[in-house]
């Protein structure tokens, strides 16, 4: 079970110093479900992070017309970049295909300060993910 993105944003307001943000980060990171190693494979594997990297994706048939649902699980061999899948998977994961590709990534992050506060490597990383799940959610619309 993923920190519901609420408490995230609460916490980041809270915490006004970011050695605390970057530890709560790792917090998050830590709580997050691993994956199992079978999961961890190049099919799983996202392209364009530093570090090490897997999301997996679940797609669930649209209700009443609705796009589909999708949900994520995601893992990461380094602890901090393990925290950002946990606050990636609270921002999308089980919301629709629409709703996943009219959500404003971007003025979440600048809202809770990572844009400034990541290397570009962990940012890149960071935009390497939101892609991903972009692209399996488009995906999931074109199949429905």
């Amino acid at each position: 079970m993923t920190t519901p993105l609420t408490d995230i944003i609460d916490a980041f307001e809270f915490l006004d110093d970011w050695e605390d943000r970057y530890k709560y980060v790792i917090d998050l990171g830590r709580e997050l479900p691993g994956l199992s190693d079978a999961q961890k494979n190049e099919t799983n594997k996202v392209r364009g992070c530093v570090s090490q990297v897997w999301l997996v994706t679940h797609i669930h048939e649209g209700e009443n017309g609705q796009s589909p649902r999708l949900t994520f699980e995601g893992d990461s061999d380094a602890l901090l970049v393990q925290g950002l899948v946990a606050i990636v998977l609270a921002l999308f994961s089980d919301k629709t295909a629409q709703d996943i590709l009219d959500t404003d990534v971007e003025g979440l992050f600048s809202k809770l300060g990572l844009q400034e506060h990541l290397t570009p490597q962990r940012s890149n990383g960071l935009r390497s993910m939101v892609a991903r799940i972009r692209s399996d959610a488009e995906a999931a619309l074109s199949a429905a």
